[in-house]
């Protein structure tokens, strides 16, 4: 089991001049896994398409890849379809956007076995059943019949695993498979990942930035910085004894369940200031004092057996109601963290979305400072947006494209008369450098930025109306783990500066703890659990929880 499978010597890929993987090195031996861990941008990707004899045209490659012994930078366009999706196959990314949306979901996997084998139209169909409930997706024959709209993000992903297994390949490359999952789906994606590799006897690159994922499906780890190899070699090696300043950065910056930081380190603290980051814990003592300070206030927003129901029907189909959100109560204290956790499914954002007057109520109340804004006009919550905002979990598509950001900030303040048009501009300068951007990103547009860019500019359009309560729905998802602590640590400089309160939407349960001083737990639209962070994560009382937990952990 120690000869390798694929040997890659000095690869390099450029665009014109613009070198994009610098000298990458490194083997991946039969049956075992190999995780590539780095920032967007790092060149894991790349590395991966030029693999599978991907990449784009305009991209000049150069270097060896060998599998099983065989030069595939010499193989025609023709000889690299025989081994693409036969010996050598990939997950890719995003679902949504590899499948067809204009294909049924067994129709893809077909055209996979149609390409590769001798097989009579039955087999193909008892195949890809066969397919799909090794892949464990529930409903077989109702999912080949579906598009892939039709389905869950979880049930797509195993949709593109089972398209990828069909005929079981040598090498199997999972480009984060797992990227804005919820953990128990996630848990679920790796446990059939590992399964099929025994059964199979594949070997495996496993491409992510999630350090997490990686420590528990790879034998050995690759790390990669703007196209170089910094780091390589086994798993305990690179998570327990790390050499490079970058790893070290990268494992210290991601939250879990034992980080008590005031400030989350970054990886800069480490690669430019040479390490000269030092941990300031708060005590337990110094939690539960805070904890019972703020639920001693009068709350700031009460919710009262809320409702959110909406009714799905369908061409011969009698209606059916969704209790997307059902008898919730609680209450939020000023410059509280509360994080609200859950599958996808749960009504997280749904609640999210009632409570910022996106989305109206079905029965039950709202009170905002003993204020009942359950049933508030358009024009009463227009001015109510002043005090209550919402951060998106994808800001890309809550920005207009065709709208410079700085325009877009100065659009917020003239609508609500916070700045006369001689102040407006320095203001929207004031809030740009207070999220972390420059001034000379004023004129540019959001194709223009990165994801954590993006992020901060959600964040700038939220404080321009110097809100009291703010509601961030997965504000740190499918982020870099280095991008996801200057957000986070940003958000708690914004709480401590203005006295924000935070209603913290997401299903990393590590960053929810971190960041959060109470957690509410949500299933199938109801509350199940409530506790003080430290004290939910140690004691769960519900089997729900723990599984949620369980699923971090393991």
């Amino acid at each position: 089991m120690n000869e390798p499978i694929l040997q890659i010597e000095d690869l390099k890929i450029a665009a014109t001049e613009l070198p994009l993987v610098r000298g990458l090195s490194f083997s991946l031996n039969k049956g075992k896994t190999l995780g590539i861990v780095g920032e967007s941008g790092s060149g894991k990707s790349l590395t991966s398409l030029a693999i599978m004899g991907l990449l784009s045209r305009g991209l000049h490659l150069t270097g060896k890849i060998r599998f099983e012994g065989k030069e595939l930078t010499r193989l025609s366009p023709q000889q690299y379809l025989q081994i693409r999706g036969n010996e050598i196959s990939m997950v890719f990314q995003e679902p949504m956007t590899a499948l067809n949306p204009s294909m049924k979901c067994g129709k893809q996997v077909a055209e996979i076995l149609e390409t590769h084998g001798n097989w009579s139209s039955g087999a193909i169909h008892k195949e890809v059943l066969r397919l799909f409930r090794k892949v464990q997706l529930p409903r077989p024959e109702q999912i080949r019949n579906s598009y892939p709209h039709q389905i869950s993000g979880g049930q797509k992903q195993r949709v593109m695993i089972a398209m990828a297994v069909a005929c079981k390949p040598k090498l199997l490359i999972a480009d984060e498979p797992t990227t804005a999952l919820d953990v128990t789906v996630q848990a679920d994606i790796l446990n059939l990942l590992h399964e099929l590799q025994q059964e199979y006897g594949m070997s495996m690159i496993f491409i992510t930035h999630d350090l997490g994922v990686v420590h528990q499906v790879a034998d050995e780890v690759l790390v990669m910085y703007k196209g170089e190899q910094l780091e390589y070699g086994t798993a305990d090696q690179v998570f327990h004894q790390p050499k490079n300043a970058y790893t070290k950065g990268l494992l210290a910056c991601r939250p879990t369940a034992e980080t008590y930081f005031k400030r989350l380190p970054l990886v800069s603290d480490f690669t430019v200031n040479e390490g000269s980051w030092k941990p300031d814990k708060l005590t337990e003592a110094e939690r539960k004092s805070r904890s019972l300070a703020l639920s001693a206030q009068p709350p700031l927003l009460e919710i009262k057996n809320l409702q959110k129901w909406f009714t799905s029907s369908g061409f011969m189909r009698s209606p059916e109601v969704v209790k997307a959100v059902n008898e919730v109560s609680f209450r939020i204290y000023p410059g509280e963290v509360l994080g609200l956790v859950g599958e996808s499914g749960c009504g997280k954002t749904t609640l999210g979305r009632v409570l910022s007057g996106l989305e109206k109520a079905s029965a039950g109340e709202i009170f905002y400072r003993n204020r009942d804004i359950t049933h508030l006009s358009a024009g009463e919550w227009r001015r109510l947006h002043r005090d209550i905002q919402i951060i998106f979990q994808d800001p890309y598509s809550s920005l207009n494209p065709r709208i410079p950001i700085g325009k877009a900030l100065l659009e917020v303040l003239r609508t609500h008369k916070l700045a006369t048009k001689a102040e407006a501009r320095d203001e929207v300068y004031r809030l740009m450098e207070r999220v972390g951007l420059s001034t000379e990103h004023y004129n540019r547009y959001p194709h223009e930025f990165s994801g954590g860019q993006r992020q901060r500019i959600g964040i700038a359009r939220a404080l321009a109306l110097q809100p009291e309560f703010i509601i961030c729905d997965e504000s740190v998802s499918a982020l870099d783990v280095s991008v996801q602590a200057q957000i986070i640590n940003l958000l708690n400089d914004l709480k401590d500066d203005f006295g924000f309160t935070y209603l913290f939407i997401s299903h990393d349960l590590a960053v929810v703890k971190y960041i959060s001083d109470r957690i509410m737990v949500m299933q199938k639209g109801e509350l199940v659990e409530t506790g003080q962070s430290d004290e939910l994560y140690q004691n769960p009382g519900q089997e729900y929880t723990r599984k949620l937990i369980s699923s971090v952990q393991s």
